[in-house]
């Protein structure tokens, strides 16, 4: 490979210029990771740090998501002693449990349509034979390791707090009424614990369609976990067609409907549905298939214990009810072996301000590619995107105001001034203003789905595929802590950037020091010997 070559190829995987990551696996070998170089030392550091962001992001959390069962429980091999980072290159590796490749045996001449199966092929001239290869989301370990890690110095240094949401997925949007703001209007979100305890439903089944089997029943563990797998189930069936049944006249219009002949279907639907407790939230408000709340007229003589299970839904978008319409739009769409996608929206308070090189490494040029980074990312906007071509400068224009808790101008890490309104997202000119940085992600629907589709195998062939393997109906529910991850990576490497001229202009200072020192020794020394001194003199500034 020629010089340049082999730069290419070895950035490919590494992101960032001060603290560097780079990282490595794919979906089915032995264990995927990341290598950190360039973190800062004596930073307390232990697995217990970096864990709950993987707890956060591992498959198998509900049956929203893929049933991959992996405990994704990270080892840190190199970097720390007695619990503290030394500043050598830390080492974080998480083995793959239940890597499944057979899964992908009957794909291997046949690239999934929208995967990168086929670019890497041609890129590269071969593939991973099992699963997504390094295309996998199973890369992005690593980075949400990193991301922990970076997240807790900028915590300790700055007292940054970066939290992320799901705000939509498909046609189901969070009302942009429903995020908290602070003082003056100025957005602030939901914190990290808030979006996880908020955005998490309990489901709730009807106990004329579903019984769990209890040991008194079926003594024998292995029969009674099929026995209520089988009934959630058909529990689970019974609720899409209700569901079903309603959208589908709705869908067609009451005369179509008659005309097909599932008015009275729909209509029974439609009353049964309107009633019927379909989710809890973390306050024990009940609510509809489609985020009605009921109240207590509606759930008069329900039993509700009789309705719970022990199953939780970790949606992560903090509104109950739009919560709710999520939840029952996925359900629908795994049912069909098919995905969806949908927003995120993260929001970064406690940045420091002057963070971002002008100008083509501006802070929102970073952030952008760090989150495009990601698999199935699509579009990026911060601020107010592209909802701000809309609006005239009067208007969008965010107006300076004393910053209470400032300090001096050119105080980076509290500016004398802040601003009322943050239509800029929290940068301005490429750098940070001290203010919230807030952005929102654009994330596609999974590639890989079980309904058939019409593709070629590499030779041409025209082929239906039906994908089997174990993969989400929808990522966004597991898409946060990436998106939080790739934050902290691209505020700390601008922080450390940002302190690098201070850091600098001290060390060359003491240099300077030091040579004037020499300067005077060497003149003293060799004061009998003008032309040696002059020598000396040149070769020490």
């Amino acid at each position: 490979l020629s010089a340049t070559s082999r730069c290419r190829h070895e950035a490919m995987s590494t992101f960032g210029q001060v603290f560097r990551v780079t990282t490595f696996g794919e979906s089915h070998c032995k264990g995927v990771g990341a290598i950190v170089d360039g973190c800062p030392p004596c930073l307390a550091l232990t697995e217990a740090d970096i864990q709950p962001q993987l707890t956060r992001r591992r498959p198998g959390q509900s049956r929203l998501t893929t049933p991959r069962a992996e405990k994704d429980l990270v080892q840190i091999l190199s970097g720390t002693e007695h619990g503290h980072t030394l500043g050598t290159p830390i080492g974080l590796f998480v083995p793959n449990e239940d890597q499944r490749p057979g899964d992908y045996k009957e794909m291997s001449d046949i690239p999934r349509p929208g995967h990168a199966d086929f670019t890497y092929l041609i890129k590269y001239g071969n593939k991973a034979s099992s699963g997504g290869g390094r295309s996998s989301a199973r890369e992005t370990i690593g980075r949400v390791a990193a991301g922990a890690i970076a997240e807790k110095w900028l915590r300790g240094t700055y007292g940054t707090e970066i939290s992320c949401w799901v705000s939509s997925i498909g046609d189901v949007s969070l009302p942009e009424s429903a995020v908290p703001r602070g003082e003056g209007g100025c957005l602030v979100g939901w914190t990290r614990a808030q979006v996880d305890e908020y955005g998490t439903l309990r489901m709730l089944r009807d106990p004329a369609t579903f019984h769990r089997v209890g040991e008194a029943e079926v003594a024998d563990a292995d029969e009674r976990r099929k026995a209520n797998i089988d009934a959630e189930v058909a529990a689970e069936d019974a609720f899409l067609k209700l569901v079903g049944v309603h959208a589908g006249a709705s869908a067609a219009g009451v005369a179509e409907a008659a005309k097909r002949g599932v008015a009275a279907a729909a209509a029974g639907a439609a009353e049964a549905l309107r009633a019927m407790p379909c989710y809890e939230d973390w306050q024990g408000g009940v609510y509809t298939h489609d985020g009605a709340r009921l109240g207590e007229a509606e759930l008069k003589g329900v039993d509700l214990a009789s309705w719970r299970t022990d199953e939780l839904l970790p949606l992560r978008c903090p509104h109950p009810p739009t919560a709710c319409r999520m939840a029952t739009l996925i359900r629908q769409v795994k049912a069909e072996k098919d995905s969806i996608g949908g927003a995120v929206a993260c929001i970064c308070t406690g940045v420091p301000a002057a963070l971002g090189e002008p100008v083509f490494d501006r802070l929102e040029a970073k952030m952008a590619h760090a989150m495009m980074s990601l698999p199935a990312t699509k579009g990026f906007e911060i601020g107010s995107g592209f909802g701000g071509t809309v609006m005239r400068g009067s208007t969008h224009n965010d107006p300076f105001v004393a910053n209470p808790v400032g300090g001096k101008p050119g105080d980076s890490g509290r500016p004398a001034l802040g601003v009322s309104s943050n239509y800029a997202g929290g940068t301005l000119g490429g750098i940070s203003s001290g203010a919230p940085v807030y952005f929102k992600i654009a994330v596609k629907s999974v590639s890989t789905i079980g309904q058939a589709q019409q593709t070629s195998r590499l030779t041409g062939e025209a082929i239906t595929l039906e994908a089997k393997g174990r993969h989400d109906p929808c990522v966004l529910p597991r898409t946060p802590p990436l998106v939080e991850g790739m934050a902290a990576l691209v505020l700390i490497d601008a922080a450390l950037l940002q302190r690098q001229p201070a850091l600098e202009r001290h060390v060359f200072s003491r240099i300077r020091s030091c040579s004037a020192v020499f300067t005077v020794f060497f003149s003293v020394v060799l004061t009998r010997c003008s032309e040696c001194a002059a020598h000396t003199t040149a070769l020490v500034p």
